[in-house]
């Protein structure tokens, strides 16, 4: 069934479906009661949410049936849309959600976190990118405009205050340094640079430090430290094999508070869900980011082979996070479930990425080819060039 044409794009499709489907259950599900108590309405978060699903999905579909030509332009297009979203956080637009980090933008009836929209735009001006100097990728200082680009949008995410952003954007940027066969040196060079800057800014941060505290399980008595990771560990513990049944999470009613269908959504779905669900979203991830590595491996253009290998690092590095922190692995860092965390920004983000990684699928050699019988195209002319004398 893999050796199809299609096969990777089938297999990104379906575990999109069905992550997407679940995250409408899941939101619906963990956030009635804080969507109860703070605005009245149980299906506030979740009505938001579809929201942004049924505004996505077109897009989403559009974009995959776009070709390479097409997207190349769009990916310059999406990096100054992102920049001068990103800098209007800091006019009379931009506001704190009540998360400590200023990194949201009030339009009205509408309200979006330029932050997710810039996770898209750099994947797809990499990718750009790297196709415009496929010739002379090769050399380390051609790659200079390239770390400008993410240096610039990673300094206003941590103007923000969203460290958990910056760290998926880091990921993505060592993802695509990585594709492009940067040497193992510059990439552990940079590895340590960036850990010693997190350093630097959790140890100046007084509510970073409570975090790590807390995850390290030495700040039990400070009034100041979270009880939603302990509440996150009871729920997974109490959801058994089966779970306790859709809608019938207890921790979700305690100190997950907003965490339920965000940053804790992981926990509320174990408990749900049991182990069996758990595991099931753990397989759907892994299907996708192995369609995504598969179309990146198996792509003939190296505008694809970025794309879908940003892409991959993105969705799996933040799925990752979400998920080490609901376990109690890592320590609290605000980085949303991608299709099962409430949060329309994300959402939308998240279903465009799809959609390119849909279009790089579809653009693979064997896939091109049959996409091109259907049509009807002629199949190319083929000239052959033989020394019949020697």
């Amino acid at each position: 069934m893999l050796a199809r044409p299609l096969a990777s794009y089938y297999l990104v499709l379906v575990s999109t479906a069905l992550l997407v489907a679940l995250g409408a259950l899941m939101v619906l599900s963990a956030s009635s009661v804080y969507a109860t108590a703070t605005n009245d309405d149980p299906y506030y978060f979740a009505k938001r949410q579809m929201i942004f699903l049924v505004l996505g999905l077109p897009f989403a579909w559009w974009l995959s049936r776009l070709p390479e030509r097409i997207l190349k332009p769009l990916g310059w297009v999406a990096m100054a849309l992102a920049l001068v979203l990103l800098l209007a956080v800091f006019t009379p637009l931009g506001y704190d959600a009540g998360k400590g980090n200023r990194s949201w933008l009030n339009l009205g009836v509408l309200r979006v976190q330029p932050a997710e929209f810039a996770k898209l735009a750099l994947v797809l001006w990499a990718a750009s990118f790297v196709q415009a100097k496929e010739a002379v990728i090769d050399r380390v200082k051609e790659l200079s405009p390239l770390v400008i680009g993410f240096g610039l949008v990673l300094a206003l995410v941590l103007a923000e205050k969203d460290l958990g952003t910056a760290l998926v954007i880091a990921a993505i940027f060592f993802a695509v340094l990585w594709i492009l066969g940067v040497p193992g040196r510059m990439l552990g060079l940079l590895a340590c640079l960036g850990v010693l800057g997190v350093a630097v800014l959790v140890a100046t941060s007084p509510n970073r430090m409570v975090r790590i505290f807390a995850f390290l399980g030495l700040a039990k008595d400070d009034p100041f430290a979270s009880q939603q990771p302990v509440s996150a560990i009871y729920a997974l513990a109490s959801g058994g094999w089966w779970g306790v049944g859709l809608g019938g999470s207890r921790q979700k009613w305690g100190n997950l508070y907003d965490g339920a269908q965000n940053d804790f959504v992981f926990a509320v779905l174990g408990e749900e869900m049991g182990l069996v669900g758990s595991l099931i979203v753990l397989a759907l991830f892994f299907i996708l980011g192995f369609a995504a590595i598969r179309i990146a491996l198996r792509s003939d253009s190296a505008f694809s082979r970025v794309l879908s290998g940003a892409i991959a690092a993105w969705l799996m590095f933040q799925a990752m996070t979400n998920i080490g922190v609901a376990m109690g692995m890592l320590p609290v860092l605000g980085v949303p479930l991608p299709f099962l965390s409430a949060g329309g920004s994300a959402l939308l983000a998240n279903l465009l990425a799809v959609g390119l990684l849909l279009a790089c699928a579809r653009n693979e050699p064997a896939a091109r080819r049959l996409l091109a019988r259907r049509r009807g195209e002629p199949a190319p002319r083929v000239t052959t060039v033989v020394d019949g004398g020697r």
